[in-house]
């Protein structure tokens, strides 16, 4: 990158603290593409030759260098027309869904200015909220594209593991990292998934499937919202069924659960342990706390749940057949207030999330959050889900259905 190629010297109006200020980064287009005249923003995880990335945190972006290499993600946006105009804020090193950052702050839900957005691809899904960009790229591992496009009334796409390339993204937990996308429009995330992805699709769907453990674990409220938005989607379909997603109810999710978090936590420590160990970064409660746990998982454990973790992705790719569309709550109810206890968020509602979120990356499966309505004033969101390389038929599935998402707030 030259300096020549920026096209913007400072982060565009930012009315919501979605972006980054050390380290902002604009680009122009590198050629006339699908995705001429639109405009993107980028997760502070992502490289930008010549600019230095921050994965969230200061002490990270003052210990490395600039990057000498684009990644390939966004070489890809920039080569299919789109311009990148902004780096946005994220969890500190990405390990929270709640989007809450102790150094840079929480960026502002624009709906819903008085709950969290989400994380960690907090900033990304603010900036589309917004109006600011018509797209943006965060990464997935656990739910950090699909958790704050549920709070922010977005469509959201965590893509089938392993189909979008990570080189130039900050190193995470390899098993489970994933590039993903936001939009307000879901024509708009079509043309990112073709430029990102490939026109590649799966044959479209016969079948609906309601995953009841998953429902079971919503709020009342959010359960109503989602099943007027299941019976919308349900029309389209002479094959419906019932099934849990998971073997035993409510237990089986939890033990999903427990084994994502044992391999997520050493991969992440695997990852990062030795930076930290070196440079000792302050980190908020919630996140350092993960860390301190995420150190003490040995071995041997990690070698065991990731020997469970390929008989649930073996499961999963046996149980949902090739034709199935699977229907699940996105999140157990709207982004929490921002008032409410960052212990509470940490810990009681990122327990109930993680529950829901962690199939899609056990299975390595794409899943895809759309924005079908509100509880008390604030989105939620109804994911579908489907086997692996059925990316764009998932996306064709939310062009078709129709669930609207407002206009963005007007900026002053």
């Amino acid at each position: 990158m030259t300096e020549s190629s920026l096209t913007y010297f400072r982060p565009p109006a930012d009315p919501y603290g979605a972006f980054c200020q050390e380290n902002h980064v604009a680009v122009a287009a590198t050629a006339r593409g699908p995705l001429s005249g639109l405009s993107f923003a980028i997760k502070d995880v992502f490289d930008v030759a010549g600019s230095g990335t921050g994965f969230g945190h200061p002490r990270w972006l003052a210990t490395h260098a600039p990057a000498a290499e684009t990644a390939q993600a966004v070489s890809r946006l920039l080569a299919a027309g789109a311009d990148l105009v902004g780096r946005t804020v994220s969890d500190e090193l990405c390990y929270s869904i709640a989007g809450e950052n102790l150094h840079y702050g929480t960026p502002t839900n624009p709906r819903a200015k008085d709950r969290i957005p989400g994380g960690s691809s907090s900033g990304s899904a603010v900036a589309v909220a917004g109006g600011v960009v018509d797209f943006a790229i965060g990464t997935d591992c656990g739910g950090s594209v699909r958790v704050p496009a549920s709070y922010c009334g977005l469509y959201g796409i965590r893509p089938t593991h392993g189909r979008i390339p990570l080189h130039g993204v900050a190193r995470f937990a390899p098993r489970f990292d994933t590039v993903g996308w936001f939009a307000r429009d879901p024509e708009v995330l079509r043309r990112v998934g073709a430029a990102l992805l490939g026109e590649t699709r799966g044959g479209g769907f016969t079948r609906l499937v309601i995953a009841e453990d998953a429902f079971a674990r919503c709020d009342e409220a959010t359960r109503t919202v989602l099943e007027g938005a299941v019976a919308r989607l349900a029309s389209g379909f002479a094959a419906r069924a019932s099934a849990d997603l998971g073997p035993d109810g409510l237990d089986g999710l939890d033990a999903w659960l427990e084994t994502f978090r044992v391999i997520q936590a050493h991969e992440i420590w695997t990852s990062l342990g030795a930076w930290i160990a070196a440079e000792k970064p302050v980190f908020g409660a919630g996140v350092g706390q993960r860390f301190a746990a995420a150190a003490q998982v040995g071995a041997g454990e990690a070698e065991a749940a990731r020997a469970r973790g390929e008989a649930i992705a073996d499961e999963l790719a046996a149980r949902i057949g090739v034709g199935d569309l699977v229907v699940m709550p996105t999140t157990p109810g709207p982004a929490p207030l921002r008032t409410t206890a960052s212990s509470e968020v940490e810990t009681d509602y990122r327990r109930r999330a993680m529950g829901l979120l962690c199939a899609a990356g056990l299975g390595r499966l794409p899943q895809l959050t759309l924005p079908v309505g509100t509880v008390d004033g604030a989105p939620v969101g109804l994911s579908i889900l489907a086997r692996r390389g059925k990316d764009m038929d998932l996306m064709d599935v939310a062009a078709r259905a129709g669930f609207g998402v407002p206009a963005p707030p007007e900026r002053k």
